[in-house]
């Protein structure tokens, strides 16, 4: 009997077909689908975004905008209202010459001056200076415009004032986009002089957002 073995052809799998050009060309027709689905996504996105942007800051006008008359404003409380509005129509006209000296006069000697940019400024001198650069500087030839929201004496001897505020020059703008606060003092020669100074940026688009997401923020004069 033979002891030869038989051997059996191995059967070999099927070869996977290379791909079709229709096949290439069809992935590559999805890429493209994508990418212009995700741009398409996208500019709807930035266009819905710049349109909400666009129509809070559009809705975000103050109904209390205060008056650009000093004297017109009603004062609360006991206390001399023009020599307030002396003190702080003389600081304007100051800044209006660009004279830091002036303007810096109209503080106390301990005053301190607050910039809606966080700056803090400590003291007559330190506010003295620091203006003397900025009129002589980037705030050449600038003017200050403020109306007035409000004037609270305190005593006789101590008053707040709130205002809307800004630098401009040509033209007085019709938006004040700053909100400040004064504390003024009558001091021992009878001068009303300002003791502290607050400015911050009105942020018109954030605080209108805030109003929608939080109406109980809105303030009493605002509704």
């Amino acid at each position: 009997m033979s002891t030869d073995r038989i051997t059996l052809p191995t059967a070999t799998p099927p070869a996977t077909p290379p791909a079709t050009p229709t096949a290439s060309r069809s992935g590559r027709s999805r890429r493209r689908t994508v990418k212009r689905a995700l741009v398409a996504t996208a500019l709807v996105l930035g266009l819905t975004a710049g349109g909400g942007y666009l129509w809070l800051s559009a809705t975000s006008d103050v109904k209390v905008t205060g008056s650009a008359a000093c004297t017109d404003v009603t004062a609360t409380g006991p206390g001399d209202r023009d020599a307030v509005c002396g003190t702080l129509s003389a600081l304007t006209s100051a800044w209006g010459d660009g004279d830091a000296d002036a303007y810096g006069r109209l503080f106390t000697q301990d005053a301190t001056y607050t910039t809606y940019l966080g700056t803090h400024y400590q003291g007559r001198q330190d506010i003295t200076e620091a203006h003397r650069a900025l009129l002589g500087g980037f705030l050449k030839g600038t003017r200050l415009a403020d109306s007035i929201l409000g004037i609270r004496f305190l005593g006789p001897d101590a008053a707040l004032v709130t205002s809307r505020g800004d630098t401009y020059t040509g033209s007085r703008p019709d938006e004040l986009t700053k909100v400040q606060t004064y504390t003024l003092v009558r001091e021992d020669d009878g001068g009303w002089r300002i003791a502290a100074f607050q400015n911050t940026q009105r942020q018109s688009v954030m605080e209108k957002g805030s109003f929608l997401l939080a109406p109980g923020t809105v303030p009493r004069a605002e509704k």
